[in-house]
């Protein structure tokens, strides 16, 4: 008789200890949730900041890591290199279609590439090394206070995406490009340029006429933030389990 009383008390203790031991896991799950809510809001705080400031010579950029940078308001000057322009597939508010990546070349002689903007799925990047020489013959025709054939940028610091996509990996030896990678991008055009960053263009001075040229400022700038909901989540299944736990000790009992 004994026995027979032991064994369903058994049976009861395994699923009482289950529960026991998942109350911690999720209990630090939702503790790890709120320190990733802290880190989200934080960073959200330093890239609104970074986009709204006043914008910073590329010349003052440190020498190492930029990743405290990242989205930061920059400005350079120099002339854009035709022969490096290429076509990054990309989705933005207009639509499928591509970046158009171009280096730009400063007077000190350093290279960084630009992305000058979005245009649609169907563009060929003959036609933008084309535009882009248009818009520097432009440039030499103004000639006044600016230099021949320069041009200011102002925009934001992207880092480079070296890692691509799972799904669609970069095919250099075809030029067919889905992640601004500047190191590989920069390696197949020739160019010199600092492989860290580009720069998504706001703005170019002076203007272009061409209704063609690429549409700047559509960078898209998102970070889901659904931290506290998994939070709280966590914490619930913590409670339930904890909760149930009690349940059956009290039928054991």
């Amino acid at each position: 008789m004994n026995g027979e009383r032991a064994l369903p008390a058994r049976r009861a203790s395994l699923p009482i200890a289950l529960l026991a031991l998942l109350v911690p896991v999720f209990v630090a799950l939702g503790v790890w949730q709120v320190q990733r809510l802290a880190w989200k809001e934080a960073l959200i705080a330093r890239v609104d900041a970074a986009t709204q400031a006043a914008p910073l010579p590329v010349s003052r950029l440190p020498s190492g890591s930029l990743d405290a940078l990242a989205y930061r308001r920059v400005t350079l000057q120099g002339r854009f290199d035709p022969a490096g322009t290429t076509l990054v597939t990309g989705t933005s508010a207009l639509g499928s279609g591509y970046w158009v990546l171009v280096p730009l070349r400063t007077e000190q002689g350093r290279a960084y590439f630009v992305n000058r903007g979005f245009v649609p799925v169907g563009s060929k990047v003959a036609d933008q090394r084309r535009r882009v020489g248009l818009s520097q013959g432009q440039g030499q025709g103004q000639g006044q206070g600016q230099g021949q054939g320069q041009v200011t940028v102002i925009g934001l610091l992207r880092l480079t995406e070296p890692h691509g996509t799972l799904l669609r990996a970069n095919r250099p030896a075809l030029d067919r490009w889905y992640a601004r990678d500047i190191a590989a991008i920069a390696a197949k055009r020739g160019v010199q340029a600092d492989p860290r960053l580009f720069i998504d263009a706001q703005g170019l001075v002076p203007p272009s006429s061409d209704p063609a040229e690429p549409v700047p400022g559509l960078t898209v700038i998102a970070f889901p933030n659904n931290h506290l909901g998994y939070a709280l989540t966590w914490f619930t299944m913590a409670l339930l389990c904890a909760g149930l736990a009690v349940v059956l000790w009290r039928r054991r009992s």
